[in-house]
């Protein structure tokens, strides 16, 4: 996963800020585990407590509680915490097509780019080991360069059909998800 969770602009910290600005550690508990509950619920109210005094005091104290939060979130997925990155990264088309198709309640965006993508790694692909397909009476190098782009075809077409179908969350108990039925 790109840096998302990480960042300072994720949906981590933006809902720790959110759950400061309105003294509700609730607004951020979605993000955390179950077994991390407790931890960044003492985190929050210790930063209430803290965010009182105002000025520097405040601030040191915000960005530990963003921390903290995304360290148990992270824990909670079994990744773990490398620190808090800039808001602004570049985390590819994907996540920002995501997002705008949870605003939306839309598939299609998301959907065409994830397609389009695919369609142009296949085509690539397939082109490649077509192009290396031995004429009769090729050497075995020549065979054998076919036979790398055309398992490498069937691996990577294998490895991207198991991720479209997985379960991105299947550690933490989630179910399975299936493919739908033709």
């Amino acid at each position: 996963m790109p840096p998302h969770c990480d960042s300072l602009d994720g949906p981590v910290v933006t809902a720790a800020r959110q759950a400061l600005i309105a003294g509700d550690v609730d607004l951020v508990q979605p993000f955390v585990h179950r077994d991390g509950e407790a931890e960044v619920r003492d985190a929050f109210d210790l930063a209430l407590k803290v965010r009182a005094m105002g000025g520097e005091a405040a601030a040191v104290t915000g960005r530990w509680f963003f921390e903290t939060a995304v360290r148990v979130h992270r824990a909670g997925e079994g990744a773990p915490f490398t620190g808090l990155k800039p808001a602004g990264l570049d985390v590819g088309p994907v996540i920002p097509a995501a997002e705008r198709a949870l605003v939306a309640g839309s598939p299609d965006e998301l959907a065409d780019l994830l397609c389009a993508t695919a369609r142009h790694q296949v085509a690539d692909r397939l082109a490649h080991a077509v192009a290396l397909r031995p004429a009769v009476g090729a050497t075995v190098a020549e065979g054998r360069e076919y036979v790398e782009a055309m398992l490498g075809l069937q691996v990577w077409s294998h490895a991207v059909h198991r991720q479209l179908v997985a379960d991105p969350h299947e550690h933490v108990g989630a179910h399975q998800h299936t493919e739908p039925e033709p």
